[in-house]
């Protein structure tokens, strides 16, 4: 792992080879969620599969996030895409476009990213992605409580004393995202995506939800709506995709890398 300097800011960073007999083709980035999520919840779930696969992985901590630096301001959705453009071509990834992996709200960057800067993509997967309805209004409340909650408390202290210092320190890092940048300002100013927006991507993808997910209608009116896009419905599971069905996502995912390289080869 590294701190990469983009010209930016610096961000966390962790790259896998593809070790594997695979076809290889572009590499595959990950993008996770907001808050308390980083690189490390895609570790052992789907990097390394799709490393062994063959493909070249990026795992990233976003702008504020893990070990990534946490400036200010800055946690909009045009400013996580310039983030990324920056950090592809800091490495030296940008001269063809990448998969994007995107879980929660870090699907929701990846479908945007696709929208305005396509040149950066090759296809996407979707895991139980914000994407329409009130997830805006519902995302900034529920992030407005945890605000308060962690800046009237002395829980990462608490933590800490208990000898649970990575829980701590990802509590004290929620608390400074939280309560000492924009990022439930930037949020609450987002909008959510249209049957047009859906209908203008023009990259392949693969939505992956949980069949109790309350965000499953937004994956429905996306599959209706864009030209390519396969819907992939787990059973037994809600908005917990990433880590209660890993098998059926891996398989999933790794079918569908699988056919964009074969489709790239024919």
């Amino acid at each position: 792992m590294a701190l990469t300097h983009t010209g930016r800011l610096r961000l966390h960073t962790q790259r896998l080879p593809g070790r594997g007999p695979g076809p290889g083709g572009p590499t595959v980035v990950f993008l996770h969620g907001l808050v308390m999520d980083n690189l490390s919840s895609f570790y052992c779930t789907l990097a390394g599969p799709v490393s062994r696969a063959g493909h070249e992985v990026l795992l990233y901590d976003q702008r504020g996030h893990g070990r990534s630096e946490r400036p200010p301001t800055g946690y909009d959705m045009d400013t996580a895409v310039a983030d990324l453009a920056a950090l592809l071509g800091a490495l030296g990834l940008d001269r063809s476009p990448v998969h994007l992996i995107g879980n929660s709200f870090g699907g929701a960057l990846a479908l945007h990213t696709a929208l305005v800067r396509p040149d950066l993509v090759a296809s996407l997967v979707l895991i139980d992605a914000q994407l329409t309805g009130d997830w805006v209004e519902d995302m900034t409340d529920t992030l407005s409580v945890a605000a308060l909650g962690l800046e009237h408390s002395r829980i990462s202290e608490q933590l800490a004393a208990l000898g649970r210092r990575k829980e701590a320190r990802l509590t004290a890092g929620a608390d400074a995202l939280l309560n000492r940048t924009t990022l439930i300002e930037d949020i609450a100013a987002a909008t959510a995506f249209t049957a047009r927006d859906f209908a203008g991507l023009r990259r392949p993808v693969l939505a992956v939800y949980g069949e109790h997910s309350e965000l499953l209608p937004g994956a429905r009116e996306l599959a209706r709506s864009a030209a390519d896009c396969e819907l992939c419905v787990l059973p037994d599971v809600g908005h917990t995709v990433l880590n209660e069905a890993t098998e059926g996502l891996r398989g999933a995912v790794l079918g569908r890398l699988r056919a964009r390289a074969g489709a790239v080869a024919g």
